[in-house]
C-alpha cells in the first residue's frame, strides 16, 4: 500500500540537491537477471527489489537519504516476473484532506509498470495526476494516437503482451506530462538505464486504483485489503 514514509527526510534531501550538494553518478552499466529476485521456490526476494532500487539511484546520483530504502513500497503484482513488470515507489506526502500528494517512482530498464486507471473511491474524487521525469528516460503511456517505439515491448506476463492505450512521450530529464483524462488509462516503462519519475497529484487511494490485466487487479485489491 502506498503510505507516507520519511517525508521530511526524504524532502530534506532534495532541497540539498539543489544546492549543489549531491551525489555524482556513477557509470557502470544497469542490468538485472530476473532470477536474482526470486528464490528457488519462486519466492519474491522484495529486500533483492530494493537494492535494485539503491542501485539504480546510485547510478543517476538520487539522493539516498534516511529511511528511503526501508519505506520503498515495492510490488512485482504476484505474477514473478519483476525485472519485467513491477512498480517501486517512495510516498513523500499524500494528503486525503487538502488532496494533494507527491510520490517518486523507480524503474528498472525496461520494466513497465502496469496499465492502469483511477476511480473516486473512500470519498476521495479520481486521481488526477501528471509525471516530471528527473533522471533517466520512461516511455509515459496514455491515450492518443498510438506510436509506441519498437524498444517499447509490452511483456507477455501483463495481460498476455496486451494493454489498451499505445500513445507515448518519451521522457527525459525535465519532461513534464500530464493525465490526458481523468480516468483514463496509462502506463510507464523503463529505458535502458531505467527512469525516475515525480508523479504530482490530487489525492491517492489504493481502493481507488483498477488494472487492465483482471489477475493484476485482483492481486493489487486483496494487497491493499479492497477486494
Amino acid at each position: 500500500m502506498l503510505k507516507t514514509g520519511g517525508a521530511l527526510a526524504g524532502l530534506a534531501a532534495l532541497q540539498q540537491t539543489t544546492s549543489g550538494q549531491h551525489q555524482e553518478p556513477q557509470q557502470a552499466e544497469l542490468a538485472f537477471d530476473n532470477a536474482e529476485f526470486y528464490d528457488a521456490e519462486g519466492t519474491f526476494l522484495e529486500d533483492r527489489a530494493r537494492q535494485a532500487v539503491l542501485r539504480l539511484c546510485r547510478h543517476h546520483g538520487y539522493p539516498i537519504f534516511p529511511g528511503f530504502a526501508e519505506n520503498l513500497w515495492i510490488t512485482d503484482y504476484g505474477v514473478g516476473r519483476f525485472a519485467e513488470m513491477g512498480l517501486a515507489a517512495y510516498m513523500f506526502v499524500n494528503n486525503e484532506e487538502d488532496r494533494y500528494m507527491m510520490l517518486d517512482i523507480f524503474l528498472l530498464p525496461n520494466q513497465m509498470l502496469p496499465e492502469h486507471w483511477h476511480i473516486a473511491a473512500e470519498g476521495n474524487p479520481a486521481k488526477m495526476e501528471g509525471w516530471l521525469v528527473r533522471w533517466g528516460i520512461s516511455h509515459l503511456v496514455g491515450i492518443g494516437e498510438p506510436n509506441l517505439r519498437p524498444e517499447v515491448v509490452v511483456p507477455a506476463c501483463h495481460w498476455n503482451g496486451r494493454v489498451t492505450t499505445e500513445h507515448a512521450v518519451v521522457g527525459t530529464p525535465g519532461t513534464f506530462v500530464p493525465l490526458g483524462k481523468v480516468e483514463s488509462r496509462h502506463w510507464q516503462f523503463g529505458g535502458p538505464e531505467g527512469g525516475i519519475v515525480t508523479e504530482v497529484a490530487n489525492v491517492h487511494t489504493n481502493s481507488g486504483v483498477r488494472h487492465s490485466d483482471p489477475k493484476l487487479n485482483e492481486f493489487f485489491l486483496k494487497m491493499v485489503g479492497a477486494a
